[in-house]
């Protein structure tokens, strides 16, 4: 999390710096809210130009395939309006009971087993899973396949994975989406994917390639933000226990809440790169066409010239201009959703585990690296054992249902 804080001698003095990515390839990077949102919206920085041969790429292999993430316009408004009606915030607010029942049903598990589990393990990696396989028609089985494939996929260096295992994770996700898409060709059910299936068959809007790079990107992008947004945000509360202490005091602030730890300790360090299509300038620096330019969020989210004090958590702050979520064509599809998810996580996992504490030093909670996404892999937290379980007690009294099986 304190990665941020080093963008901000370039953010306060040059603005834009060339670096050298992961890949070897050398970039401009924007460090400055208003240039990233210019380069997040503006149509001349281009994210499909990044699938020409020799363009710059962020990490070991390349990502050479035509997802909902690889698109400009007009393609990229083709094929996502196939997908936006099934998250708009009133399908969202439909979910909303579900995924409180879910919350708190893997909460009662985490009380029954505990005092201390892993909040990541036993948690954050169950609810989105959970969530986005029932509205795509994944079989929840599959998980230990797709979430291996999903961190693989997610790769921008060798430290963890090697270009040929990114490159097998690409080909894995492809042909386990080919082969669902097939399967609900042929035995249609009430979800997503066989939805996007009969209507593609109906219009032929997109293309059998671009209709299962969708279910890829739906599959990742669906889950694999949320997992690490849960764990940041409560590993951040835990580190400031002034506004976990607020929060727990004014339950009321959680949407305020939730739009801060975003701004703060969101999943993205950077944005994913785009290639200039014609010279442009920004905060006096010119970028030359062709350059690959990389937009910083995290940066952005910090730039004290659009967030006061921005380097203090204030759980009431207005943070709802973050770009956590990305700004423009791109913005996350799945953002509605992602916040009710974190919202009741947040507010649930202080009300339900009194005493919430690290049960390791905070030096010892690992992050993994090398990832487009940023969170911790394990968050060991011990909580008042006999409150705990007072509350699930009266819980279950008024009825609650028990989780899913997805273990």
């Amino acid at each position: 999390m304190e990665i941020a804080r080093e963008y901000g001698d370039i953010r306060n003095g040059s603005a834009v710096e060339r670096v050298r990515m992961p890949s070897g390839d050398e970039a401009y990077l924007v460090t400055r809210y208003e240039d990233v949102r210019t380069v997040l919206a503006d149509p001349r920085f281009s994210r499909a130009a990044t699938l020409e041969e020799g363009a710059p790429r962020l990490g070991p292999a390349p990502q050479n395939f035509p997802t909902l993430l690889n698109m400009d316009p007009p393609d990229h408004g083709r094929v996502r309006k196939m997908i936006s009606r099934a998250f708009t915030a009133r399908r969202v607010a439909v979910l909303e009971p579900h995924v409180k029942r879910l919350v708190g049903a893997y909460l009662d598990e985490m009380v029954d087993r505990g005092p201390t589990a892993d909040l990541i393990a036993d948690f954050a990696l169950r609810l989105p899973v959970q969530v986005i396989c029932e509205l795509l028609g994944v079989p929840i089985g599959d998980r230990p396949k797709f979430g291996a494939w999903s961190r693989a996929f997610l790769a921008t260096t060798s430290e963890e994975y090697t270009a040929e295992q990114v490159t097998e994770a690409q080909v894995a996700l492809f042909t386990y989406l080919s082969e669902l898409i097939a399967a609900k060709r042929a035995e249609p059910a009430d979800d997503i994917i066989s939805d996007l299936v009969r209507k593609n068959d109906e219009t032929q809007e997109i293309s059998e390639l671009e209709l299962t790079f969708l279910g890829v990107t739906l599959l990742v992008a669906g889950h694999e933000t949320t997992v690490n947004m849960i764990g940041n945000g409560v590993y951040a509360l835990l580190l400031n226990p002034s506004e976990m202490r607020r929060l727990i005091e004014q339950p009321e602030l959680v949407d305020t809440a939730v739009e801060e730890l975003l701004r703060l300790y969101g999943p993205g360090t950077e944005g994913l790169i785009r290639i200039t299509l014609e010279d442009v300038e920004l905060s006096g620096v010119v970028i030359p066409a062709g350059a690959a330019v990389l937009p910083s969020l995290v940066s952005a989210n910090r730039d004290e010239r659009t967030f006061t004090d921005s380097e203090r958590c204030d759980i009431a702050r207005d943070a709802a201009a973050h770009l956590s979520f990305s700004h423009g064509p791109h913005f996350c599809i799945g953002a509605a959703l992602a916040r009710v998810e974190l919202r009741e996580s947040y507010r649930e996992i202080l009300r339900r585990l009194p005493g919430l504490a690290l049960a390791v030093a905070p030096e010892d909670v690992p992050r993994p690296t090398g990832l487009l996404v940023n969170g911790v892999s394990e968050l060991v937290v011990t909580w008042d054992d006999d409150e705990a379980r007072a509350l699930a007690r009266d819980r279950r009294t008024v009825g609650a249902d028990d989780a899913p099986h997805d273990r």
